[in-house]
């Protein structure tokens, strides 16, 4: 589980940046606040669904497509060695 949490704060990460946030302007453009943010993108959150659907809208996208592929990263993410 800790895997796909990681994939999916990394696409939601990555997908903020492209449109230019700063984490602290994107959790207020979706209604959260900023260090819950935070622990959504490091993937230590367990997002309930109504944040999942804010954070989605936030960005302008479907939940299909926020969630699209999450499996197979969550899968690269898992064979990454950790860091000490």
């Amino acid at each position: 589980m800790q895997e796909i949490l990681k994939a999916l704060g990394r696409r939601i990460r990555e997908l903020r940046l492209k449109q230019g946030y700063s984490q602290e302007g994107f959790a207020d453009h979706c209604g959260v606040h900023r260090t819950f943010m935070g622990t959504i993108e490091r993937g230590e959150s367990n997002l309930s669904f109504s944040n999942l659907v804010k954070v989605a809208d936030g960005l302008g996208i479907t939940l299909s497509q926020l969630l699209s592929g999450l499996e197979k990263k969550a899968g690269q993410v898992a064979k990454r060695p950790t860091r000490d």
